[in-house]
C-alpha cells in the first residue's frame, strides 16, 4: 500500500513538477516516459532475477532506488541546479528497477493463496491498488497546490523509503531454485510469453492498445484541469482519486463471482465502458462532468483487473511466474510511456483530438480480444497441484523440466 501510493504520487508529482518548472507538456511526456519504459525493457531480466534470487530482496532494493532518485530531484531543485539534461538520467535510472517491484509484487500472491481463493484474493489485490490510485494522486495533488510540487516529490520519496523499511521484513516464499545463464532464462522467459502462450501474447497486446490509450491522461487530464476548468492541482488530484476510488466497490462485487471462462466478456465489456468515460472528456466544460467521465471510467476499472489477473494466473505455468509475470507486466504497461509520450505533442493539436485519440485507441482494444486471446487452453496445471508437486521435487530444477510442464 505504501509503495503503490509513493507510485501513483510519483507519477502526478513529476507531470506537474515539469509543468510548474520547465513549462513544457513536450517535456512532462518524455520525463513521464522515461520513467517507465526502461524499466519495461529490462523486464525480462528481471523477472529471471525474482526467480532465480527471491521476490522479497528485489522489491526492497526496487523502494530504496526510487526514494533515492526522487530525493536527488528534491535536492537538486533546491540547489538550483536541475535542469532537464540532469533529470532526465535521473528518472531513467529510478525506471531501471521497476519491473522488481510492480512485476515482484504480483507474483508474490498466487504463492502464498491457493488457487481456489485467487479472485477474491486479486478483487482485494486490486481494491488496495485502487485505493492508492485514489489517494496517492490526490496527496500528491494537494500537497503541490499547498507548497509546490517539490515537497509532493519529497513526501513521495520519504513513503518509498517507508515502504522499503517494511517489505525486508516480509518472509520470502519457498520456492525451487534455478541454475544456469540468467540471460538465458531471461529469454527464456521472453518466449514464453511472446511465443509459447498464447494466452499471455493476446493479453500483453490488448492491455498495452488499452494502456498506450490511459497513459495519454496522465498528460492531457491535468492540463485540462488547467486550461479548460481553470482549476489546480488539487483538483486534478481529486479527479483521479475518483477514479481510482470507484474501482473499490466494483473489484469488491466482481470478487465474489468465478471469472474462470468468462474473463474475455469482463475484460472487453469493461474496456467499452472505459471508453464511453473517456469520451465524456471529448466535452467536459465543467468539474462535475469530468468527474462523472473519470467515475465512469473507475467502476470498469475493479472487474477488469480480477478478470484480467486471474485469467493470468490460471493460464501460467507456476515455474514460470516470475519470468512471464516480469515480462506480461512489463509489456502490459508498455502503452503507458508510449501514450503520455504521445500525449505531449497530440495536445498541441488541442485537447479534444488527444481524448478522441484515447477513447479511439481503447475501443481498438476491446476489438481485439476475441482475436487474440483463446477462449480456453487445455492442459493448463492448476496451480495447486503444480505447487505441490515442486515441493516433492528436488530444489535444483533444470530449465528444461519447467519447460515441459509450462501452458
Amino acid at each position: 500500500m505504501l509503495a503503490r501510493t509513493a507510485s501513483q504520487m510519483m507519477q502526478l508529482a513529476l507531470v506537474l513538477f515539469v509543468l510548474q518548472r520547465f513549462h513544457s507538456p513536450v517535456l512532462a511526456g518524455v520525463t513521464i516516459f522515461l520513467a517507465t519504459a526502461p524499466g519495461i525493457l529490462v523486464s525480462p531480466l528481471a523477472g529471471a532475477l525474482l526467480d532465480r534470487h527471491g521476490r522479497v530482496r528485489l522489491i526492497t532494493l526496487d523502494y530504496l532506488v526510487c526514494a533515492a532518485t526522487l530525493g536527488a530531484i528534491v535536492l537538486l531543485d533546491l540547489a538550483n541546479i536541475l535542469t532537464p539534461v540532469v533529470l532526465l538520467p535521473i528518472v531513467t535510472v529510478g525506471a531501471l528497477t521497476y519491473s522488481l517491484s510492480n512485476s515482484g509484487a504480483r507474483s508474490l500472491l498466487p504463492l502464498m493463496v491457493p488457487n481456489a481463493l485467487w479472485d477474491r484474493a486479486n478483487a482485494l489485490d486490486s481494491i488496495a491498488y485502487a485505493v492508492t490510485i485514489g489517494g496517492g494522486p490526490a496527496l500528491a495533488g494537494g500537497l503541490s497546490a499547498w507548497s509546490g510540487s517539490r515537497l509532493a516529490l519529497g513526501s513521495t520519496a520519504v513513503i518509498y523509503l517507508a515502504a522499503a523499511i517494511f517489505m525486508a521484513r516480509l518472509p520470502e516464499p519457498v520456492v525451487g531454485r534455478r541454475s544456469g545463464s540468467v540471460w538465458l532464462e531471461a529469454w527464456a522467459g521472453l518466449v514464453y510469453v511472446a511465443v509459447r502462450n498464447a494466452s499471455l501474447r493476446g493479453i500483453a497486446l490488448m492491455v498495452s492498445i488499452l494502456n498506450v490509450g490511459v497513459g495519454m491522461l496522465a498528460i492531457a487530464l491535468p492540463l485540462m484541469v488547467f486550461d479548460r476548468l481553470h482549476g489546480n492541482a488539487a483538483l486534478v488530484g481529486g479527479l483521479w482519486a475518483i477514479y481510482g476510488f470507484a474501482s473499490v466497490p466494483s473489484a469488491l462485487v466482481a470478487g465474489r463471482f468465478d471469472t474462470e471462462d468468462k474473463e474475455r466478456l469482463v475484460m472487453g465489456l469493461c474496456m467499452l465502458i472505459t471508453a464511453a468515460g473517456v469520451a465524456i472528456l471529448l466535452v467536459a466544460n465543467t468539474a462535475w462532468v469530468a468527474a462523472l467521465a473519470l467515475l465512469i471510467a473507475g467502476l470498469a476499472n475493479g472487474p477488469f483487473d480480477v478478470a484480467m489477473f486471474s485469467m493470468r494466473q490460471r493460464r501460467t505455468d507456476p515455474a514460470w511466474y516470475g519470468r512471464a509475470f516480469a515480462v506480461s507486466m512489463g509489456l502490459n504497461w508498455a502503452g503507458q510511456p508510449v501514450g503520455s509520450a504521445i500525449a505531449g505533442p497530440l495536445i498541441q493539436l488541442g485537447l479534444t483530438v488527444t481524448f478522441a485519440v484515447s477513447t479511439a485507441l481503447i475501443v481498438a482494444g476491446t476489438a481485439i480480444v476475441p482475436w487474440v486471446i483463446p477462449a480456453e487452453v487445455r492442459g493448463t496445471i492448476p496451480a495447486e497441484s503444480a505447487r505441490q508437486s515442486r515441493r516433492d521435487r528436488p530444489v535444483e530444477e533444470s530449465p528444461s523440466s519447467a519447460e515441459q510442464g509450462a501452458g
